[in-house]
């Protein structure tokens, strides 16, 4: 993958792992999830589900222009980057099982960018 394909796809597994950050700040914000107005004007979901959005298009482009081996790989990057925005933003704890496994996807990802 060229240098703008690989920051192009890191771009779009951030924005997904925003996305996901946005979706629990959504759930959280929710006092009654049964009453649709916590739905309809909720702002984290509105601001999720458009960042999603954006974020699929792009993608979509990347797997354009990308081969499906090299460019999914990233997204297993999300598995770590919303446990730290999780614990940096919300105050979430992180595991050492969850470091562990967050160091041998960035290796897994290492192996298979320099494997083509």
């Amino acid at each position: 993958m060229t240098p703008l394909i690989t920051t192009i796809t890191v771009l779009c597994v951030l924005g997904i792992s925003l996305g996901q950050l946005l979706f629990k700040q959504a759930a959280l914000s929710m006092h009654d999830a049964t009453a649709w107005r916590d739905w309809v004007f909720n702002g984290w979901l509105i601001a999720a589900l458009a960042l999603y959005g954006v974020t699929t298009l792009v993608w979509i482009w990347v797997l354009r222009h990308a081969p499906l081996h090299l460019a999914y790989p990233f997204m297993g990057l999300a598995f770590l980057i919303v446990p730290c925005l999780g614990w940096l933003f919300l105050g979430e704890p992180i595991r050492i099982p969850t470091l562990i496994g967050g160091a041998l996807i960035l290796l897994g990802i290492t192996v298979t960018a320099h494997a083509s």
